[in-house]
Order: C-alpha cells, then structure tokens, then sequence
C-alpha cells in the first residue's frame, strides 16, 4: 500500500528488519493471514512473498544489501546495470517536449485552454484536457467524455484542470464523484492550481469546504466560486445520484471503482466526464470499458442484464448521441519503459488484459474439455511457464464481470481454503506449449464449524472471518446445525471472454458436481498416490524453505524444484468429502438462470444492495449425493 505514495517514481524501496536469510520471508506471518483462516483451515503458506522474492532476485534492476551496505550474491544481475544518459535539459525531469511546447503557445491567446494546457506535462495530458475543453464549451449538455490510463499518467490532474476550465466557462452546478472523497486530492488540488493560474484568489473568488467526517479528515469535499456568479463544484457519494439531478457537468473519477449499475444510473441529460484506471490498484480491471463504453459506443441499443430500465435506456441513448474516448499512453510518474513499473505490473498482474489467451484454431465442444486441478505451490513458483499460466488466469478475471484487486492475488496464493480448477481444451503433445485454458473457476471450501462456536456467534450477533454461506444461512435462519456441514463455494468461475454463452461455464460446473459426488473415474486408487507425493513435497519445501546453512552473504535465491505438476487430472487427486456446492453473487436474471440451470437452488437473498455490486447478493446451494 506504500508503493508509489511519493511524487516522481521510479524507485522503489522496503527496509527489513534483521534477517539471517532471505527465506525467511517466506514464511513471514502478515497481518493480513489473520483474515485468510477460516474454523477448518488454519495453515496458511506464504507463496505471495516467496514470489515477490523471487521477482525481486531475477531482477537486473533490484538491489539487495545488508544493513552494512554490503550487496548480497542475489544480486549478481546489477552488474548489469547500465548508466543513463541525461538528455533532459536544465536538469528538469519532467521537461516539456517540443510538441507540447508548439502547443502552448498556439494556445497562448485561447483562453481558458491555453492557461490550463501550460500546466500539462506531457502531450497526452494537454490533449485530454482540450478534448474535455472542447466538449464543455459546445454546452450541449450532450456529450460524455471517457478517459482511460493506466496508473501515473495524470488523469486526476487533467481532470482537475478540465473542471477548473468548465468554471471559466460559466458552469455553475459541478458534481464530483468517487468511491471516497479520499480519491479526490488530487483532483481538487489540481482544480485549485487551475483556478490560481487564471487569477482567481481564495477567499476573493473562491472558498474550499473540506470534510467534517471523521473517517475522511481534511478531505476536500466543495469548491464554492463567486467571482461572476455563484458556482458550485460538490462532492456526491456515489450511493447518493439522485441529489444530482440538476447538474450540468458530472464528474466521475475512478469509475471502475464503483460498482457498474450505479456508474450506469448517474448517466442523465447533462455533460459527463468519465475517467477510469484499467489497470490499477483502484478497481474492476477493465469491466467499466468492456461494458459501459461498448454501450455508449453502440448508441444505448444494448444493455447488460439487470440495467435496462426506462431512465437508464434514455441517459444512454441520449449521452451515446456525442461520445469520445481518451487514452493516456505517456506516463508523468514513471519514465517512459521504466523497468519498475514493468516488474510492478507483472508482480502484480496489472496489464493482465495483455495476456487474453488466443483461442485455438479450432474450437473443442464443452464435452471434449476436461477440468484440471492447479498445484498453487506450483502455479506461485516463479517458473517461467507457471507465470505465463498465472498471467492468463489473471486475464480471464480481469476480462469478466469481477471486480478485480492485487488482494486478489494474495487471497489465492495463501489463503489455505482456496483452490483453483482449470477447464482445459484436448491437450496437445507439442512441447512448451500451456494448453488452452477455456474456463478457470475457484473454489473455497467452507464449514465444519463446531456448535459452540456457532452459538456464540449467534449469541454476539457477529461472523468471522470466511465461511460466507455457513455464517449467513447461520444467521438468518438462526440455524447452528447448517455451518457444521462441510461445503465448497464458488468464488469465481471466469469463461474466456471469446467463448462466453458457448457451455464451457456449463460444462466446469457439471465436472465440479461431479469430482465431489465421487462420480469420477479411477478415484480409487488416487488416495494413496496423493499421500506419498504430499509427503515428498513437504519434505523437499521444508528443505528448501530452511535454506541449509546458507545466510545473507552466502545463499543464493532461486525457484524451487521438485515441485508437484502444474495442472493434475481429478482422477489423480482425491476430492475433499462434500455435503453441498454453493455460491454466492450479485443478482441478475442472466446469472440466476444460470446458476438454476445447472440444479442451484437460492436459499438467501440480501434485502439491501451490497455497496461493492450495487446489487441484491444471492445465495444458492446444490446438495451434493455420494455413496459415502
């Protein structure tokens, strides 16, 4: 969460206390674990920091010293490193190049843009910003402007001068958005210098209101403008669209952050500025530009399902009437190609949209595709070809409906009650190539909680950590018996975004149901085989993780071997003894129907929205039947 709070970029740095050797972050205890157990599952692995080490001791450009500044044999690739040179004049990092400095001063008699466009500090940024300009000044109340960016590429800042230019045009009622006015610093603080540079004066011409609220202290939250006429640029929870109704410019900042029916409801009969990260810290990956901007593009004619009201179909159509999109290419806070930023989106899988996997040649029918267990031992090694697996599982997320975080990455990698399932196309022979990956679905085993904890849960009105099905039919229902069974819930099941409505959904879940109820072939003589090759694997990782003898100076970092196969068929592996699958999601028809096609039967429906969906949670439970 530290990472990239300073201004610049480009280094990055994390201070260790003592350590004897670099293994031992590996089992480092995070006080993040805490949340990850669950009542049956308790022991969690640290594979999340063995892989940042990993990524960090293949890094030509890390550097790993002791507190004597001594660097350590890991890191044998900064002999690599290479020195830079400067071609920046005047020593200023962020010089302005001669396109953008031909641009300012073609600009210099245009006012407001040529004021704020001078605030710019690369072409992009400048161009976002008259494009903005441009869409404010037609005043056709019209238009919706969406402006997209990868992290460090100044959409907040140009969003702020674009406000700052639309109160130079005699905008009056200016409504800002975001999930926490906490995301608006930057943008207010931007407002402000556009306002300074046209030679407004605070407490003359404008007053700044910051918030009351404890949990957001000092925030900006209103901008109060009375040099001509009374202007307002206020800020708006986005649970609260409906006191927007009489705005003339919406601003929504980090969109991909807020749930997808509520950015979709505020869309109404004024101008609205849209920015979104996609690919970032802040959401849901590339959701928002999958899905609303393909329907501003299409002119409003298609909606998803659950948000085709009459109000909505209006504000589409008629925003879909003048409709522009932005893309920042030109980082502010990194150098252009900065190997950091590169190792920062591969640690954390933030340009997985980049690795979409090609679908074959020819398409196998859902029956000829089989599902896959993924070894998360293996999967987080660091080994070229589980990265590369790891990367596509990632895209497959990032390209469906989830909402998408880094903490993502932690929660499938340690959390000891998640697993992962692939369903694989027919596999070839050729070698070094990953099979087809059609659908990815993660599992996480839930229950087995005692009575008395139960009880005392009901008791206190209060729920732990995971267990979501057992804790909330526990709760409703008042029921202690329910968590005792033993169940599995369906986190996320994520179908190639080329093959969607093609039954390969289907056909994961139908193998699912089938691998728990014991259905599958040769699972007789599976136990035995997992039992010596769990024993192995413990010993040779406990090996490994000790490191021998080895310390600071002498040890060398590198993935382990030894380790178990990437992908193991379900005949291979015993299933864990089941009572029902579940699987909890945000309610719409196309969802529900799916989920009820395939035998799930709803058993809960949340009364309120949940503030992450904007929707109504469902739960749905499948009893499972074996012959144990």
């Amino acid at each position: 969460r530290t990472v990239e709070t300073v201004e610049g970029g480009g280094i990055i740095i994390l201070l260790l206390s003592t350590l004897k050797s670099l293994t031992q972050l590996y089992s480092l205890s995070m006080d993040v674990h805490s949340r990850l157990r669950t009542e049956s599952h308790q022991d969690v692995v640290g594979r999340f920091n063995e892989r940042m080490v990993l990524s960090m001791a293949c890094n030509s450009n890390c550097v790993l010293m002791d507190d004597e500044l001594n660097i350590l044999p890991t890191s044998t690739l900064v002999s690599r490193i290479k020195p830079v040179a400067s071609d920046v004049p005047d020593g200023n990092f962020l010089g302005k190049n001669k396109e953008l400095e031909e641009l300012c001063e073609s600009l210099a008699d245009t006012q407001p843009a040529g004021t704020l466009v001078s605030q710019c500090k690369t072409l992009d940024q400048a161009k976002a910003v008259i494009t903005f300009l441009d869409s404010a000044s037609e005043k056709t109340l019209r238009s919706t402007v969406a402006l997209t960016a990868s992290r460090g590429r100044g959409k907040s800042a140009a969003l702020g001068l674009a406000i700052a230019g639309a109160i130079a045009l005699g905008y009056s009622n200016i409504f800002v958005t975001s999930p926490s006015p906490e995301n608006l610093k930057t943008l207010f603080e931007f407002a402000v210098k556009g306002l300074d540079q046209m030679d407004y004066k605070e407490h003359i011409d404008y007053n700044i209101m910051e918030s009351t609220n404890p949990a957001t202290p000092k925030s900006v939250v209103r901008l109060d403008v009375f040099r001509q006429h009374r202007q307002t640029v206020q800020y708006v929870h986005p649970q609260h669209s409906n006191k927007i109704a009489q705005a003339e410019l919406l601003v929504i900042d980090e969109a991909a952050a807020i749930p997808l029916p509520l950015v979709r409801s505020m869309l109404g009969p004024y101008l609205v500025f849209l920015c979104s990260t996609v690919n970032g810290y802040e959401g849901t990956g590339r959701s928002l530009s999958l899905k609303l901007l393909k329907e501003l593009k299409e002119g409003g004619s298609k909606h998803t399902s659950g948000g085709s009201n009459d109000s909505m179909t209006a504000s589409l159509v008629a925003h879909s009437r003048n409709f522009r999109e932005i893309t920042l290419d030109e980082p502010i806070r990194y150098a252009q190609d900065d190997p950091m930023e590169s190792w920062l989106h591969d640690l954390l899988c933030l340009n997985a949209s980049n690795h979409v996997p090609a679908l074959p040649q020819r398409l196998p029918h859902p029956k000829e595709c089989e599902l896959y267990y993924v070894s998360k031992d293996t999967l987080f090694s660091y080994h070229k070809a589980t990265e590369r697996f790891l990367q596509q599982i990632m895209a497959l997320y990032v390209a469906s409906h989830y909402r998408n975080t880094p903490n993502d990455i932690l929660l499938m990698s340690d959390a000891p009650a998640h697993h992962l399932f692939v369903l694989l196309g027919p596999v070839s022979g050729e070698p070094g190539k990953l099979p087809d990956v059609m659908c990815v679905v993660q599992l996480a085993f839930e229950g087995q909680i005692s009575r008395s904890i139960s009880l005392a849960a009901l008791a206190q009105g209060s729920q732990h950590h995971g267990d979501l099905i057992p804790w909330t039919v526990s709760q409703h229902f008042q029921d202690t018996e329910f968590p005792k069974l033993s169940g599995a819930r369906v986190v996320r099941i994520a179908t190639h975004p080329g093959l969607t409505g093609a039954g390969y959904g289907t056909r994961a879940v139908e193998l699912l149901r089938s691998y728990f109820e014991f259905d599958v072939q040769g699972l007789d003589d599976a136990a035995s085989d997992e039992a010596e090759m769990d024993e192995e694997r413990r010993g040779g990782s406990s090996e490994q993780a000790r490191g021998g003898d080895a310390t600071l100076l002498t040890e060398t970092i590198a993935p382990k071997k030894g380790l178990p196969p990437l992908l193991v068929r379900l005949e291979d592996r015993k299933p864990e003894k089941l009572q029902y699958l579940g699987v909890s999601f945000g309610l719409t028809e196309e969802l529900f129907h799916f989920w009820k096609k395939n035998g799930y039967e709803p058993v809960y429906i949340r009364q309120g929205v949940t503030d992450s969906t904007a929707e109504h949670s469902c739960i749905c439970v499948l009893p499972l039947v074996t012959s144990e």
